[in-house]
């Protein structure tokens, strides 16, 4: 309980700083909003349907991700315009960590989620499905983004974060997927573990 206290309120410090004076106000709504969305969510299910605490810190890490994007523009963190100049790169690679995270956190809520429905076992079959399925949710954000672009024109170029490089979208994928691998490969047994210290204490 007392560590669904600090990370609420670490959420809603979060939350709070990147909502003050942002880059461009429609652009934080659009990359905000899955966060928005998530912790409410998380929050009226978590008494019939718990999570594991690892599970459920992932989701505030990539709760944060999403807000300092949000509050700067993908394009535009400062702290990774400082890693381009050391890299003599002009690309500010924030969306990167981003894509990456949009991989590694929800491989992890799917595999947990149909684990514990018993949709899979554990093992190699269990992580090539849910593979599939961060990469299939990342083709689909892509269509979200172009979706956007289409309906919003440039108003949507912050959001899309391509910074004139042709191949943004594959790499946004590839990027998901790299994260799902390197989550199942780190976190499955831990995984497995607080599964298991969740059936007995339920």
């Amino acid at each position: 309980m007392n560590n669904k206290i600090v990370w609420c309120g670490i959420y809603l410090s979060v939350l709070v700083w990147s909502v003050i004076n942002p880059a461009d106000m429609f652009t934080w709504w659009l990359e905000a909003a899955p966060a928005l969305v998530a912790i409410p969510l998380l929050f009226f299910t978590h008494k019939r349907f718990p999570l594991t605490s690892l599970v459920y810190f992932l989701v505030l890490v990539h709760c944060c991700v999403l807000f300092v994007g949000a509050h700067y523009t993908y394009a535009e963190v400062p702290l990774f315009d400082t890693i381009a100049n050391w890299m003599g790169s002009e690309r500010n690679n924030y969306d990167k960590l981003g894509h990456f995270a949009q991989g590694f956190i929800p491989a992890m809520l799917a595999r947990e989620i149909m684990l514990r429905n018993k949709a899979v076992k554990p093992g190699a079959w269990c992580a090539f499905i849910v593979t599939c399925f961060v990469l299939a949710f990342s083709a689909f954000y892509e269509l979200i983004e172009w979706w956007v672009a289409v309906a919003t024109g440039e108003g949507a170029e912050a959001f899309l974060g391509t910074q004139g490089y042709v191949w943004d979208t594959q790499s946004d994928m590839l990027m998901a997927l790299i994260g799902a691998i390197v989550a199942l490969l780190l976190l499955s047994r831990v995984q497995d573990k607080q599964i298991a210290e969740l059936k007995l204490t339920s």
